[in-house]
């Protein structure tokens, strides 16, 4: 079994409680336009491109094999669907502006690279999380993995969308401790509009969770111009009420990802629109605290 990972993140202390592993799979169902993390959308292996440490050798045009690349306007470009991800670009970069996001990984080999930081987690009451992207969208090596760690005691948390089938979230969820669950927007239709799909499968896989008696943190990042409105905390607050969330991270708006965008070649929609910070979200956060949920920023 091998899963499509695109980073293994050590010392992560925001993912859960103490220390933690982060292992980000590939792939999302959702393509939200503030998203940080772009290249964590395709399930497939990438190349990036660093335009900054280019010379415009063009040695990479030349010795790729399937004719997939190109340069114009001064700067090189992949052409997903001849690229067959020989990585003989890469290897032929001399000054390295081309890599790939991205690489199957055994299970076991995860497992073992995690496995190293055992000592931080006993110290700190931390553990592995699992992230992406949408691991959900890789349920059968998500469950694999989970269950091998769960045989070394691990704590074990991951960070959802929560959309995928019912059945599927029933099964992956299992072995977990604790589901740090990202919600989007309140309103079904403009959950779709934002992110390209509805949120009813993810609020009814949430109950579920909740009805199981799974330890959940409900995530909002607060988009400008998205969900910043104060109605739409008031919307979320009575939304997560009816659920039975007792805990609510606000994640304010920021612009971290957006050099992962120019390396992939993509648009970034949201560089034009001003970061948000905590200070910024006091009287959203308080809608929440007035309501009896225990709010965080």
């Amino acid at each position: 079994m091998k899963a499509t990972i695109f980073n293994i993140q050590k010392f992560s202390i925001h993912d859960g409680p103490g220390i933690r592993t982060v292992v980000f799979f590939k792939g999302c169902p959702l393509h939200c336009s503030w998203c940080s993390n772009p290249e964590s959308q395709s399930t497939h292996i990438q190349l990036t491109y660093n335009l900054s440490v280019c010379q415009h050798c063009l040695t990479c045009l030349h010795q790729c094999p399937a004719q997939a690349i190109t340069h114009n306007q001064n700067k090189i470009h992949f052409d997903s669907k001849k690229c067959t991800l020989c990585l003989q670009c890469i290897e032929a970069c001399p000054m390295q502006a081309i890599d790939k996001e991205g690489e199957e990984k055994a299970i076991e080999d995860i497992v073992q690279e995690v496995l190293k930081d055992v000592p931080f987690y006993e110290e700190s009451g931390g553990g592995v999380t699992f992230s992406g992207g949408e691991f959900l969208s890789q349920p059968k090596a998500a469950l694999d993995l989970a269950y091998q760690l769960k045989a070394h005691h691990l704590h074990l948390a991951c960070e959802t969308t929560g959309f995928c089938a019912h059945d599927t979230f029933k099964e992956v969820i299992a072995p977990f401790d604790l589901l740090l669950f990202d919600m989007k927007h309140h309103d079904p239709k403009k959950h779709r509009q934002y992110t390209g799909v509805s949120n009813d499968l993810i609020i009814k896989n949430l109950t579920y969770a909740i009805k199981q008696g799974k330890d959940v943190i409900a995530r909002i990042p607060v988009i400008p111009r998205v969900n910043d409105d104060l109605t739409d905390a008031k919307e979320f607050s009575q939304l997560l009420q009816r659920i039975g969330i007792k805990r609510v991270d606000l994640l304010p708006f920021h612009q971290f990802g957006q050099n992962k965008y120019e390396l992939l070649d993509q648009s970034y929609e949201m560089k034009d629109v001003p970061a948000l910070h905590p200070e910024d979200l006091k009287a959203y956060q308080q809608i929440f605290l007035d309501d009896g949920l225990d709010c965080l920023l």
